[in-house]
């Protein structure tokens, strides 16, 4: 038959034969399509592994599908009688670019589902490869992209390469921040100091919550009040933020807070005031120990110690003090392997501040806050048994009363 279109022009029968192959091809490739890739799909969907669900989900098969008409017409090109040279180079060098392609694009789909299915394991958690995976993606289309140019241009890939080192200039102002993002994700990737998962604070981009993502160029924070914030990776490199998984893993977070007193109420116990005291169950100890101490200090003296000036006495604040660390002592929810304190603070012009520090059981926030609150609502309501009283500045209501 092609023979007789030859009588018509002689270019006929190269391109039917052409069209023909063409039309092959096609008709295989949805053949392919509908029978491979549906029984691919399905075979996944049935198994009860992942990691073909990750081929499927980012189409590594259907990209390989696609090679398969290529394929046929390079393969099929020399039969065609009739075919000028230079159009079957033409045709030979577009199809195999075409090729080069699709397998390019599999290629990085492939990687894509490699880290899908890592990010599955426990040990991704801690040890992120998205960064990385993201790398070999862009070698992987350079390398791709420079075999489909000298494919389509009939010339060696290392001769385009070669001219590579006049335009490194112009290559590292144009990929600038990818470079430093690859560096600083080998940083944090290699020294651990960012996962998925941590807590992390960066004020200078407004970022307070968890990371939920880690790329090579960018890290995501869903901050406390849901929004995200997307932060430069070489960012966390070259300035400071703070990681609190520490406190996560410690299993304890800290209480930093201080009661203000009013430094004109501080002052010497009466006999009275301490015989009272030991009706607080958690000052028996404190004041025994003290009263003893006290004694033995105020017997050692070589002066008079009946003036209020030559001995020691136990004070409000002193005792204020023990009380309260014995009650944080005692607390069911306080850490006692953790740093426990209760101390003074530099009188200042709001008063005397007495500090709190310590560490709670657990490390969830409204557990945490609700410790706290119940804590220093305690001992703010405590304070005036020991003749104390809070600072606090003058309030319209104060001025209004001595007015």
């Amino acid at each position: 038959m092609f023979e007789r279109l030859d009588t018509i022009h002689p270019l006929l029968p190269a391109v039917a034969g052409v069209l023909a192959l063409f039309t092959g091809a096609v008709v295989v490739y949805l053949v392919a399509k509908r029978i491979l890739l549906g029984s691919v799909r399905a075979f996944a969907k049935r198994s009860s592994v992942t990691w073909d669900d990750a081929l499927v989900e980012h189409n590594v098969f259907g990209r390989l599908v696609q090679v398969v008409p290529a394929l046929i017409i390079f393969v099929g090109l020399p039969f065609v009688a009739g075919l000028p040279d230079n159009v079957e180079l033409l045709i030979r060098n577009v199809v195999v670019g075409y090729m080069v392609l699709m397998l390019t694009l599999a290629l990085t789909a492939m990687l894509s589902a490699a880290n899908t299915i890592y990010s599955t394991l426990p040990v991704a958690r801690h040890r992120p490869l998205k960064g990385f995976i993201q790398l070999v993606q862009i070698v992987v289309w350079v390398i791709g992209g420079v075999l489909v140019v000298a494919v389509l241009l009939d010339r060696s890939p290392l001769l385009l390469l070669s001219g590579f080192g006049a335009m490194t200039a112009i290559v590292l102002l144009v990929f600038k921040d990818t470079i430093l993002s690859l560096v600083a994700s080998v940083q944090l990737t290699a020294q651990d100091m960012v996962r998925v998962g941590d807590w992390i604070e960066m004020p200078q981009f407004g970022a307070d919550g968890d990371v939920v993502d880690v790329q090579l160029h960018t890290i995501k924070v869903q901050n406390w009040d849901k929004t995200i914030t997307t932060i430069p990776t070489h960012r966390l490199i070259s300035e400071s933020f703070r990681n609190w998984r520490g406190m996560s893993q410690s299993g304890g977070r800290r209480i930093k807070r201080s009661i203000y007193l009013d430094v004109s109420t501080i002052r010497m116990q009466t006999p009275d005031e301490v015989e009272r005291f030991t009706r607080f169950a958690l000052l028996r100890d404190y004041l025994r120990d003290k009263k003893q101490e006290l004694a033995d200090y105020n017997a050692s003296l070589d002066v008079e110690v009946d003036s209020d000036v030559n001995c020691r006495k136990l004070t409000n604040v002193g005792t204020f003090r023990a009380y309260a660390y014995n009650y944080l002592k005692n607390h069911p929810k306080i850490r006692k392997d953790m740093t426990l304190l209760v101390r003074q603070l530099a009188p200042g012009p709001e008063g005397l501040p007495i500090e709190i520090y310590c560490f709670t059981n657990t490390t969830a926030w409204a557990a945490y806050e609700d410790i706290q609150s119940d804590i220093f609502d305690h001992l703010l309501a405590i304070v005036p048994e020991f003749g104390l009283r809070l600072y606090q500045k003058p309030a319209g209501s104060d001025l209004a009363n001595l007015a």
